[in-house]
Formats: structure tokens, C-alpha cells, sequence
């Protein structure tokens, strides 16, 4: 594990300080990056992960990448934000190897690391809220070639910080729940399931992994992740699928044969019936943005 964690980078996409009042009020939102908040006054709400999180002053929030999320705000609230763009060995994901809080009481520390990105990077702010203005393929890869502006002092000191506030928000072993500890044994399975979404996968298949009876792999599965195997493994090809819609310009075909959906049609239904969406109107849709 400490060897894939070793090639994990964060990217920034975008930092500033925003002032929010009512109109930051956007729900069904999915990002391929990963969100920080420093709640400087007033208060929101979050809603993401079978969870509603209240926004407070001086508390910093994590918001995971392709989670499915509402944000709003009643009255008024102000907020420094963050943004960043993940990438990692074999293409696991730095949520597969821990637990996560998404809370925590901010520290002088943590201001001054939010200050400072902003002061590295202060043409990195959002021109609008709205993440259907600024959350499309276009926009996040320009934001991405920022970082090639950067001296190499100013992109290393960036990428430190990025990594610093996030470890703030993995849960000490200690404090975890029984359930989470074995949530943390599955690790494993997870990231078998992550590298290999491009091939066939059974309960068979991942109970075998982990010298397990069928039956109550997928029990235990579901205690720990509140879903079925293969639920699960579906969920997964497609927020890979969105990925691959959002940052790359292979075919619709190429993208359902490498999430594991070599049937196209099929791939289409089973798109549509998670997201609402077919996978090329929502292509059309972002690039049009």
C-alpha cells in the first residue's frame, strides 16, 4: 500500500474566498475532484454520503470526488474552497486505503494553509458558483494547465499543502468503529474491484479473493458498505464511465468496454438508469458549457 500511496498526486483546480448567500443552493451535484471548505462565519448545508453535514464557522470540510452531493445555504455564509484533481498508482483512489471523516474543527494551521495556497495561486479563484458553469471538461482542464504557470517552488509548496489539509481529514485507527476497521480489512477487495473495472467481476470472484463464503462476503459487504457487491462494482463503472466522459475523447463504445460494459446499449441503459442521464447527452451537455 505505502509503495501506491507513494505516486499520489493532487493537482489544484481552484481556491478562493467566497461570500454565499441564498443562490448557493445546487442539488444532484457530482465533481472528479475533491473539495475543501474553511467555514469562516455564518452557516450551510451539505449533503452527501447518506449524510447531512451543517457547515460552521471555523470547521473544515471534505467533500470526496464523484460523490453525489446538495449544497445549501438558508441566510448567508462566507467560505475559503478548494479544489483538486486526484491521481494515483493503477487508478485507485486515495479513498480506497482508509476511512474518512468529512469534519473537523479548523486549527490556526489549517487557516494559514488555505490562506497561503490562495496566496500561491491567486488567479485560481470561480468566476461563478454554480458548479454547472465551471464543473465541465473545458473549464477544469484549464484550470489544470494553471499549475504549468507555477514556478517549481510555488507548484511543490502547492502540492504539499494539498496533501497536508487532506491528511487532516483520514480518521485515526484508534477512534474508529468495529464496523470501520472492517471496512478497512476490505480494502483490498476494494481496490481489486478498482483495477479492475474493465473486466468481468463476480461475488464468487471477490469472495474467493478474500477466502471467504459467498454468502457472507456479501453480507458482510453490505453491513460495512450499504450495498451489495454488485451494486457496488455497477456504482463504480459508472462514476469511472463519468470520468472518462469528462477528461478524455474516446468513443462512447471504447468507454463501456473499459468500465466492463462491452454492450453499448446496455451500457446506455444501465448509465441512464443511475444518473437520469445517457452517457452522450451528458457529454454533449458539458461541452457545450
Amino acid at each position: 500500500m505505502s509503495k501506491i500511496l507513494q505516486s499520489l498526486k493532487l493537482d489544484l483546480l481552484s481556491v478562493g474566498y467566497a461570500k454565499l448567500d441564498p443562490l448557493w443552493d445546487f442539488d444532484d451535484v457530482i465533481s472528479p475532484f475533491i473539495r475543501l471548505y474553511y467555514i469562516t462565519t455564518g452557516s450551510a448545508m451539505v449533503y452527501h454520503s447518506n449524510r447531512a453535514i451543517e457547515l460552521k464557522s471555523e470547521h473544515i470540510y471534505l467533500i470526496p470526488s464523484y460523490t453525489f452531493g446538495r449544497y445549501k445555504c438558508d441566510d448567508y455564509h462566507e467560505q475559503y474552497y478548494i479544489s483538486c484533481s486526484e491521481d494515483i498508482k493503477n487508478g485507485y483512489s486515495i479513498f480506497n486505503f482508509s476511512s474518512f471523516i468529512y469534519e473537523s474543527k479548523a486549527t490556526p494551521r489549517d487557516l494559514y494553509y488555505f490562506k497561503r495556497l490562495l496566496e500561491l495561486n491567486p488567479n485560481r479563484q470561480l468566476d461563478n458558483n454554480n458548479p454547472k458553469v465551471y464543473d465541465n471538461r473545458p473549464t477544469l482542464m484549464d484550470f489544470e494547465k494553471k499549475n504549468e504557470e507555477l514556478s517549481l517552488s510555488a507548484y511543490m509548496e502547492t502540492h504539499a499543502i494539498l496533501k497536508i489539509l487532506l491528511s487532516r481529514f483520514i480518521g485515526e485507527p484508534n477512534s474508529q468503529s468495529t464496523k470501520n476497521n472492517l471496512k478497512k480489512e476490505f480494502g483490498k477487495v476494494l481496490n481489486h474491484i478498482h483495477a479492475n473495472l474493465h473486466e468481468p467481476l463476480s461475488v464468487k470472484q471477490l469472495a474467493d479473493f478474500c477466502h471467504l463464503n459467498t454468502d457472507y462476503f456479501s453480507r458482510v459487504f453490505k453491513e460495512n458498505f450499504g450495498m451489495r457487491p454488485n451494486k457496488y462494482i455497477q456504482s463504480k463503472r459508472i462514476e469511472r464511465a463519468q470520468q472518462l466522459l469528462l477528461t478524455t475523447n474516446n468513443s462512447l463504445k471504447q468507454i463501456a468496454e473499459k468500465v466492463g460494459l462491452e454492450n453499448l446499449s446496455y451500457f446506455t441503459r444501465i448509465y441512464k438508469n443511475h444518473t437520469g442521464n445517457t452517457p452522450g447527452r451528458f457529454r454533449e451537455e458539458q461541452l457545450k458549457k
